[in-house]
């Protein structure tokens, strides 16, 4: 399969997750990244509705809302 790279802005805790991760982890993270950006992407897809699940998780996760906007609005 074809690759290419991307760069994207990510957290500084995901950015050191992701570099000490294992080869074997990174490839998983890649290809779990890219499975979502093109399900976010997919035509009638609602990006919203997306972006609210994912946030919904991460509120179960333990991520507060205002830990939420405070990231979203860093963007």
């Amino acid at each position: 399969m074809a690759r290419e790279t991307i760069e994207i802005q990510v957290e500084p805790e995901a950015a050191r997750a992701y570099s000490s991760a294992s080869e074997e982890q990174r490839r998983k993270l890649d290809l779990l990244l890219s499975l979502r950006i093109r399900e976010a992407t997919r035509p009638g897809t609602d990006l919203e509705t997306i972006m609210n699940e994912i946030a919904r998780r991460a509120r179960e996760r333990g991520l507060t809302q205002e830990k939420l906007d405070e990231l979203l609005e860093d963007g």
